[in-house]
């Protein structure tokens, strides 16, 4: 690249950063939820909003320029084309994402001491970030679950939803709030889910997001010291693995506890092991950002593998054989940044 083009790049990059927070402040202002309901002057959205005009003018400037809104005859307007990746519950809303990574730069302090010094930082260090910025990690993948579970993640695997509407014994692992476990126990009555997470507190709010739900059930656990008697028929797991402690252990015992016949479903990130690979991914930089700033710190904070997110399909398929999956398929997802892969035994 050009010393005149990567000075542009630099410019670019920083004005992302700088929008990035400009949107957090749109939300928890409510700016946005304002400005969808139809154009209007600078004064006009901060009475709607309750807010300080001059503050609202400056911040509109930002969302004009930076091809957030559009800006015509005095009035701003928020086209309703980019209100749907901001606003409202879809998969399309990217605001949980963008709150999120807003957060991290909260624990940037620690993760510096970290190059330094070793170790990493905690999970629970993220907290107090992700709740000043209004950030729930689950968010995202909340509205994913909902509009592509069952026809887009399940439907890549051929037979595995006549299977479930037959009725199984499914295991989520790593099920966080358990919103996949609600969506697929309402889809698939026959069936019975099963949720695991090692974290109590999300398991106390997945307990409650499917209290109304028979077939579905929580546990506290540690993936790596499964066991399962019956086997499981199939086991789930979504952008989990890569952040186990220890994901050899895990994917054996999830060998171990499959039936003869069962599935091991995966979704993790659809990037290749070698970085030479990656150049030219439009997501790429964005996710190793993110394995760094989660992913691989808080892995090396409990003396972890520190896989990554973007330990690649490569990586996965050799760590799936070693573990005694013999068939794997890699198969598309409704998501350009992750695949799925189907392993058998």
């Amino acid at each position: 690249m050009e010393e005149k083009d990567f000075a542009a790049h630099l410019t670019a990059t920083m004005t992302g950063s700088a929008l990035t927070m400009l949107i957090g402040v749109g939300h928890r202002t409510g700016l946005f939820e304002a400005a969808a309901r139809g154009p209007a002057t600078s004064a006009g959205l901060a009475e709607r909003a309750g807010l300080h005009e001059r503050y609202v003018r400056e911040w509109l400037g930002a969302m004009v320029t930076g091809g957030i809104f559009t800006h015509d005859a005095g009035e701003y307007a928020f086209p309703p084309e980019h209100a749907k990746f901001l606003l409202g519950e879809t998969a399309s809303n990217l605001m949980p994402s963008l709150l999120t990574l807003s957060a991290f730069t909260g624990i940037l302090p620690e993760l510096e001491r970290a190059f330094a010094e070793g170790g990493g930082v905690p999970r629970e260090a993220y907290g107090p970030y992700l709740e000043t910025l209004g950030a729930k990690t689950g968010d995202s993948w909340k509205h994913i679950y909902r509009e592509h579970l069952v026809d887009g993640f399940f439907g890549a695997v051929p037979g595995l939803n006549e299977r479930l509407t037959a009725g199984v014994r499914v295991l989520d692992l790593g099920c966080g709030t358990g919103n996949a476990v609600a969506v697929a126990a309402r889809a698939f009555p026959a069936s019975r889910f099963t949720g695991l997470d090692i974290n109590p507190g999300v398991v106390e709010q997945a307990r409650e997001l499917a209290r109304d739900l028979p077939n579905a059930e929580f546990a506290v656990g540690d993936a790596a010291e499964l066991a399962a008697d019956p086997p499981y028929d199939v086991i789930t797991a979504f952008d989990a693995v890569h952040d186990q402690d220890r994901p050899d252990v895990v994917l054996r015992r999830v060998r171990e506890a499959l039936a003869g016949d069962g599935l091991f479903f995966m979704v993790d990130t659809n990037f290749s092991s070698d970085v030479a690979k990656n150049v030219g991914n439009p997501l790429a930089a964005l996710c190793y950002s993110i394995s760094l700033m989660y992913c691989t710190t808080t892995s090396l904070a409990e003396g972890g593998a520190a896989l990554g997110a973007m330990w690649g399909t490569e990586k996965a398929r050799e760590m799936l054989a070693d573990a005694g999956f013999r068939h794997v398929e890699v198969l598309e997802s409704p998501r350009p940044q992750n695949c799925v892969y189907a392993c058998r035994p």
